[in-house]
């Protein structure tokens, strides 16, 4: 005969079993695994009922340790739920054991996620050949790679944004390019909005190249544009669409006057010397204007066209001048 410590066996039971409780004859817990009592870490369940503390739903009407023997007669596989909060479902199997007592071994079956979740339960709380251990693994592993795709498609969607940023971005200016002021016309042209397209072009720009070089004329345009933008609203449009030509777009604005006020003050801002290095550039604005509205049904090569038309009969009358476009 082999003498068995019964210490040695309820320590085999915790690492074979970390889920199971031993009853007494009158249904009292008398010992249970360490993962089971993780699960009530405030309630010891040693001395306490096990109907007490749970009840079955299959079979029905479980409500004695006798009736829980019998259903271990029957091989009938237990389904039961805590009675507190998280009102966690287990299933097992009851073996009757010592004189009138029981083992009922528990596992979680499909409230497998609900437990880990509930409970902070990691692979350390199953004993190492459940295939529980496993299926954690594969929810950790798709849990790591569904980060991992959130991750990278944020990643892909700032790059995708900063890349249609700069593709919309003049690099010099920080003012949209051509393509944007193309997209952003037509857009307003499809939604019936009213607007006005000013174009605007320096005088003496080339003057300023040809003497000072063109890094002075680079900050030219960065301080016309800085002016451009102070000048207009935040939801207008101010495009940089050639070396010293602008296009700016008012949005739902028609009113000759304001638009009259608004070009005459980017005159008079742009005529002041620029200061560069120890010297001055000196340069001047020359605009043109076509309004929506003059037209019955807006083209955006048409407004192009005749704002260009608009802002060579500024030229021509001396230049640092602005003319709206006269319709037809």
């Amino acid at each position: 005969m082999i003498a068995v410590d019964p210490f040695d066996t309820l320590m085999a039971m915790d690492t074979l079993c970390p889920m199971h409780c031993i009853l007494d004859a009158g249904g009292q817990i008398v010992h249970a695994g360490p993962t089971l009592q993780k699960l009530r870490p405030d309630t010891p369940m040693p001395g306490r009922a096990f109907l007490d503390l749970f009840q079955t739903t299959h079979p029905p009407n479980v409500t004695t340790m006798r009736d829980l023997r019998a259903a271990a007669g029957r091989r009938a596989r237990l389904r039961i739920r805590f009675r507190s909060t998280p009102r966690t479902d287990l299933q097992g199997v009851l073996v009757p054991h010592g004189h009138g007592g029981a083992i009922v071994n528990l596992s979680f079956g499909i409230s497998i996620l609900d437990a880990v979740r509930d409970y902070a339960l990691t692979n350390t709380d199953f004993a190492a050949t459940d295939p529980t251990v496993e299926m954690l693994f594969l929810v950790e592993a798709k849990s790591a790679a569904m980060e991992a795709s959130r991750k990278l498609t944020r990643q892909l969607h700032i790059a995708k944004i900063a890349a249609e940023e700069q593709a919309f971005t003049d690099t010099l200016t920080g003012l949209k390019n051509r393509r944007a002021l193309d997209h952003v016309l037509e857009r307003m042209i499809d939604a019936g909005q009213e607007f006005a397209l000013m174009h605007l072009d320096l005088d003496f720009f080339k003057d300023v190249n040809d003497t000072l070089g063109h890094a002075a004329g680079d900050h030219v345009l960065e301080h016309v544009a800085r002016i451009m933008v102070e000048e207009t609203r935040a939801d207008d449009v101010v495009a940089r669409v050639g070396g010293d030509e602008f296009v700016l777009l008012f949005h739902r604005l028609c009113d000759r006057a304001r638009i009259d006020e608004i070009a005459n003050r980017l005159i008079n801002r742009l005529e002041r010397p620029i200061p560069w290095q120890d010297q001055s550039c000196r340069v001047s604005a020359s605009l043109g204007t076509t309004l929506s509205t003059d037209y019955a049904e807006p083209r955006a090569d048409r407004m192009l066209a005749d704002a260009d038309v608009a802002l060579y009969a500024a030229k021509r009358a001396g230049r640092a001048q602005h003319r709206f476009h006269a319709p037809v």
